[in-house]
């Protein structure tokens, strides 16, 4: 009976975070990763060492998602040796992984290897994840960090001076096109025009290579009073129609650079990050 609360338990939650966030696709990899444990046990494990092993599992993948973080963080920090102002939007650090980062993680890395310089951080509407998480993590770092409403980035970079944006990704498909959180991709068209790198931080557990392109990524869409209410008070007119999603797509071409554990992959991208997810899963 123990055995099939386990299972039961397990499959429950995994349909529960697969369907709260379709489109991220390193959810799909621990929870698959955790499945291997519970095939690996066979049909009437004993209970206390199938939740031994399944616990053991867990514990390693929060591990290995520390060091694999700390590795693409360093690969990072290397293109940010002459940055001055860098440029994050949403959330990619350790509140957001297992405890260090990755678009997060790269900066930490350049300001743990001494290079010095000033963080703008977007508000990230409508759930403020940079307003409410990456200015806090940042500021306990003591990194240097300013914020800035999402409809201003157009014109800090109008100003000249920023040396590079750094996002992370939820799920980049095998043709280097990224999917992160919604205005990523007017940040990344900006850039562009303004001649600002434009660096992912991807694991190689976020690059779908069973998937195409960008236009295969599914796009969750999230409940309309996220715009429409702020702190539990409307802010908009009664019964107005809301397009709320939690996520747009980058295409490759506005990509610069995108910082694996196993490297950075510039250029080929199609070839680069196949090389870069056989590396990783070797190693």
């Amino acid at each position: 009976f123990r055995t099939a609360r386990i299972r039961e338990d397990f499959n429950r939650a995994a349909d529960l975070l697969l369907a709260a966030r379709p489109t991220a696709v390193n959810l799909a990899w621990a929870i698959a990763q955790m499945n291997e444990v519970l095939e690996a046990a066979g049909p009437s494990p004993e209970p206390a060492r199938l939740a031994r092993a399944m616990r053991a599992r867990a514990v390693a993948i929060h591990r290995e998602d520390v060091e694999t973080n700390r590795r693409l963080g360093g690969h990072g920090a290397k293109l940010l040796a002459r940055a001055r102002r860098v440029m994050t939007h949403c959330n990619a650090g350790a509140l957001a992984t297992a405890g260090y980062g990755t678009a997060l993680g790269v900066i930490r890395s350049a300001w743990e290897s001494g290079t010095r310089f000033e963080v703008y951080a977007t508000e990230t509407r409508p759930y403020l994840q940079g307003a409410r998480l990456t200015a806090w993590e940042l500021k306990k770092l003591r990194i240097p960090v300013t914020l800035l409403t999402d409809s201003s980035v157009g014109s800090l970079m109008q100003g000249g001076g920023l040396g590079a944006v750094v996002v992370g990704t939820d799920r980049t498909a095998a043709n280097g096109d990224v999917a992160n959180k919604v205005g990523t991709y007017q940040i990344a068209v900006l850039a562009k025009r303004h001649g600002v790198p434009f660096y992912v931080a991807a694991p190689t557990a976020s690059i779908d290579l069973d998937c195409k392109d960008g236009q295969a990524i599914p796009i969750e869409q999230r409940d309309p009073s996220e715009v429409t209410q702020l702190a539990g008070r409307e802010i908009a007119t009664a019964g107005v129609a809301v397009l709320n999603p939690a996520f747009d797509v980058t295409p490759a071409e506005l990509v610069t650079a995108i910082i694996t554990e196993a490297g950075v992959v510039k250029g080929n991208f199609k070839t680069g990050l196949a090389r870069a997810v056989k590396r990783s899963r070797v190693r």
